[in-house]
Parts: C-alpha cells; structure tokens; sequence
C-alpha cells in the first residue's frame, strides 16, 4: 500500500546519486587546481569563499553518495527497520549540504570571477540542498499516513508487555512437547 513514498523517492534517490557524482567530479577539479594555483585558470576563477566551499562540497557529497546506498536499501525492502539507517544518513547529508549550500551563497554574494566549472558546483549544491530536502520527506512521510510509507509501527512487532515465555524467541509460547529440561 505503501507505493506513494516509494515512487516519489526511489527516483530523487538515483536524481541526488547522479549528482552528488557530478558535485564530487567537479568540486575535485577545482579544488585540485585551487591547491596548485591555478586560480587563473579560464574555467576555475574564485575568491576568499572557494576554498570552504569546495571543502564542504565535497564532503557533502562523498556523504551523499554513501547515503544514497542505505537509502537504496530502504526503498527495495520499505521497513521501519531500514528506515533508521537511512534516515539518518539522509539527514546528516542534508546538513552537509545545507552547510555547503551556505558558503556557495557567500561565494556568490562576494562575486568576482568564478569560472563555468565553479559555477556548475554552486549550481548543483543549490539544487542539490532542495532534492535532498524532498527525499528526506519522502522517506519520513510514513510518520503521517502509511499510505505514504511504511510508518514507525508494524503489525509484527508486540507491543507490551505480557508476552509468554522466552522474549528472544518469539513466537514459540513455551516449552515444546518430548523435550528433557
């Protein structure tokens, strides 16, 4: 029943993957060409908010793109036991991003020349601070509905506590019968 969640997230998953992977590619150039000064270089540019920003971009998506593998395993088994995981990641993600969404808005506010492959990056973590956002809603939307998700109760799990016998073997109610204690 719960497709609604999964339909919308599994494809901002594989959207934030795919770019995660470009903000990786490119935030790494550039800082590669930051670190050799090259700042000269017709398609890098910067000014005083590069270097931190790229830090945190990279950082955001090397985190992402790890994220992306628990949330891929939340969507194929769509359980409140695999939401932990990737719910987590997802939002330690989103801070990242957000954090790097911040210092791109401050490298743009200070201005000067930025080259076409800084701009990329900024680009992608701006967009990249909302999808995430998104995702991370999709994947929590079973809180409100479980049309949306597989909420945070299921139907399998007790919820009590007046369970006969063993609490660690469930579901086996006592002593089987022909056995020596």
């Amino acid at each position: 029943m719960a497709t609604v969640g999964r339909n919308i997230a599994a494809p901002l998953l594989f959207l934030n993957l795919v770019m995660y992977f470009i903000v990786l590619g490119f935030a790494s150039w550039c800082l590669n060409r930051y670190i050799n000064g090259q700042t000269n270089h017709p398609s890098f540019g910067g000014n005083g908010a590069t270097p931190f920003f790229l830090t945190f971009a990279m950082l955001a998506a090397v985190v992402g793109i790890v994220s992306k593998f628990a949330g891929g395993n939340h969507v194929r088994a769509w359980r409140s036991d695999s939401l932990a995981a990737a719910g987590s990641s997802a939002i330690i993600t989103w801070a990242l991003t957000v954090l790097a969404f911040g210092l791109a808005c401050k490298e743009i506010s200070i201005g000067g020349y930025r080259g076409w492959r800084l701009r990329i990056v900024e680009a992608f973590i701006i967009i990249l601070a909302i999808t995430q956002l998104l995702y991370l809603l999709m994947i929590h939307a079973g809180v409100f509905s479980s049309r949306y998700g597989p909420g945070y109760r299921d139907t399998d799990y007790r919820l009590g506590g007046a369970a006969a016998g063993d609490p660690m073997h469930k579901g086996t109610g006592g002593a089987v019968t022909g056995s020596r204690v």
